[in-house]
Formats: C-alpha cells, structure tokens, sequence
C-alpha cells in the first residue's frame, strides 16, 4: 500500500487547522480537534508551531463554565497581521486590486479602468506592477510587507505553472504571466482562472461560507465554472482551470456547437452586429449593461438572443447539476444584468433539464457580486497556499508553482 507523503500530510493538516480557525475562531484546541475530526496531540503540535510561527495567537477568556471564575480557556485566532497578500482581476476594460490581511480582511482597493486586452503580455505585466505598487501604499505598506500576489485572469490557467494556455486577454496562449509580474515585482506571483477566484470568494465570504461543496458559473467575458469539492477547489490535470464555454451542447464539430457560441457576450452582440456603438461600448466594459437597455427598449433581436443564451446556460447547469448533484449552484458575471432577459428561460430550461431525481437538489443563487468581490477572492487564492505552506519565523519557506520570485 503506497504511503502519504509526510510532508503533504503536515501541509494539509495545517492548512485545516488554519482555514478552521478562520472560519470558526476563536476556538479552543478541543474545538479544532472536533472541527479537522485531527487528534488532540495532532492539533497541539500544529498550534503550537504556528503560535511560534506568528500566524495564531492565544487569547485568554474566563471560563464560561463557572461564570467567569476559575481557571480561564485559552482560545486560539488568527494573527490578522502574519501576511498580506494582494489580489487582482484582469479584465478587458479595468484592473481591480485588493489588499488583504493574513484572515482575508481588506485594507485596500484599487480600480483602473483601461483597456487591456489585446496589449501585449509585457505591457499587461506593467500594468499588474503599477497596480499592486500603488495599491500596497494605499494599505500603508512596503512591497516587501506583501507575502504573495495572485492574479485572477478570464480562460483557461494552468495554476501550478502560472501559465495562461489561452484567455481573450492575450493574443496568444502560453503566456507566462505570472513569471512577468513575479519578475517586475520581486514577489511571489501566482495565477488562476477568474472563475475559481469568484468561487473562492463565495467561500470565504458570501453564498457558499457555510458550505464544503457547491458549483458556481461565472457568465464574464468568458464563460468559466468553478467547483468547490470538500473545502478545496477542484482544478483538472496540471491544475488546470474550468472552462464552461467549452461544453459542447450538440455533436457537431463546429464551433456553433459550444457554449460559448450561444451564450457569451460576444453571442449576445453578435445579434446587432450592425451597431457601432455598441460595438465601442462592449470595447469599454459596458457591454451588457447597454444590452440590457437596448433589450428594455424594445429591441426584439437582442431580447431573442438573451433568451437564447438563458436556455443554452439552463441546459448547460443542469448538465452540471447531474454531474456533481451540488446542494447549490451560483451564478455571478455581468449578465447577470440582464435580468429576466436571461434568467426566465434559464431557469425554466434548468427544470426541464433535470431529471425526476435530481429536482430540488441545488438551490440557485443569483449574486452580482462587484469587481472588488472577484480580486479579493483571488487574495483568498494566494491565503490557502499560505496556510498549507512550512513557515519559519520570516515567512513561508517555500512556494509552489514558476511565478515564485527567488
């Protein structure tokens, strides 16, 4: 029988105890030992090498077992000071930044609203530089004071390697983006695919906080899926991320077969063709939010397409709905602003789609969560690889992936 990697097994077991901590704390030991279902000798070495290590700290409470008197609990909490990390959203029309503390809080923000895809990687990087520069002074820190910066970006991203194998934003695939930012800024860099960076931020904060296991469908320039499985996000091989738009909905070779086709932005405009400004309005990130006040004003093409695109995505959740049975599924992306353009034929393609079985297995969430809410849970990415990694008493003593500075 092949044996864990002790190592690994240190990894996982502390980021549980952390993540546990975050989720739940202040917590006594006894409490963490329940929560990891770890043993108690486990949970006090773990504690107590990261109470060495600055990334919890002990706080003394009386004991609510004798009304206050007696013997005081030691509770364990997060070191909110121990690291921060910065996150960002690479869209085609803004950056967005955050800068967040060691529990996820944030103490930052950052938009630029310029046009960057189709630049070319290097002008990209620069941008990712001045953006993070700026936002860590907005936060009262140095460069140096960040631990690790991660970069959430629309397409397919091959997380361990901090490749983009293809994405709208570049012209090209294989870019090494978070090597090029790594390299400018002098600090650990990693990638992700936006989807798993949204689908993070559920976790943490929003509609699946409560949950180990849901699906969320991002519907943004691209169309991603993030699927969250036992706490952790599911990527494929190499850590590859999801790529909804992909699914194909019909056995054709062609392109018109695929998801994307029926339901992206660039389907939805494709309807009125025709119209310049629209066309400018898309090149500047408005987009959907002029669909929908074309479709309110009665444009019949456009409010054909939406429908469309709603029955497309309906089929497609309730696919993903028999794959995985998730206890709920979230739906975030600026079409969301289509409304009930959108989701009427959505969710009555989503019941004809499940099967007798599966009905009222997942609920669904709609969330039009801001820009802000997508680069913070790409800091949230950055967070969990700093909770599993081995730390000393000057940071994390190692980082996976190609975009780590050295």
């Amino acid at each position: 029988m092949k044996t864990a990697d002790p190592e690994l097994m240190r990894a996982i077991n502390r980021f549980h105890v952390l993540d546990t901590i975050r989720r739940h704390g202040p917590l006594a030991r006894i409490e963490i030992s329940e929560h990891t279902e770890l043993s108690s000798t486990t949970v006090s070495a773990i504690t107590a090498s990261l109470i060495d290590d600055g990334l919890i700290a002990p706080r003394h409470v009386g004991d609510i077992r004798n009304g206050g008197r007696g013997r005081p609990r030691v509770m364990l909490e997060l070191n909110p000071g121990a690291a921060r990390v910065v996150g960002a959203k690479v869209s085609g029309s803004r950056l967005v930044f955050a800068v967040t503390d060691f529990q996820g809080d944030v103490l930052s923000e950052l938009v630029l609203p310029v046009r960057v895809d189709r630049q070319p990687p290097d002008v990209i990087a620069d941008l990712i530089e001045d953006g993070v520069r700026r936002c860590a002074v907005d936060a009262g820190l140095a460069l140096e004071e960040i631990s690790t910066v991660a970069i959430a970006v629309p397409g397919v991203v091959e997380h361990g390697t901090g490749c983009v194998r293809s994405s709208p934003i570049f012209q090209d695939g294989g870019v090494m983006i978070a090597a090029a930012v790594s390299q400018r800024l002098g600090r650990p860099t990693i990638v992700e695919g936006e989807a798993n960076a949204i689908a993070m931020a559920e976790h943490w904060f929003g509609h699946g906080r409560e949950l180990d296991d849901f699906v969320l469908v991002s519907l943004e320039q691209s169309l991603g899926l993030g699927v969250m499985h036992g706490g952790q996000l599911f990527r494929g091989a190499r850590g590859l991320s999801l790529n909804l738009g992909e699914m194909m909905l019909a056995a054709r070779p062609e392109p018109e077969a695929r998801l994307f086709a029926h339901a992206g932005e660039a389907a939805l405009s494709a309807a009125v063709n025709d119209d310049g400004r629209l066309r400018d309005v898309i090149r500047l990130g408005g987009g959907m939010a002029r669909i929908r006040e074309l479709i309110d004003a009665g444009d019949n093409r456009l409010g054909a397409a939406a429908a469309a695109a709603g029955e497309a995505l309906g089929v497609a959740i309730g696919n993903l709905v028999g794959l995985f049975a998730p206890p709920r599924v979230i739906l975030v992306g600026s079409a969301l602003v289509l409304g009930e353009h959108l989701l009427a034929s959505l969710r009555t393609a989503l019941a004809a789609a499940l099967p007798p079985a599966l009905e009222g297995i997942a609920d669904l969430i709609i969330d039009p969560v801001g820009d802000e809410v997508w680069a913070r849970g790409a800091a949230a990415i950055a967070l969990c690889e700093l909770y599993g990694a081995p730390w000393s008493t000057t940071g994390p003593a190692r980082r996976m992936g190609s975009g780590s500075a050295g």
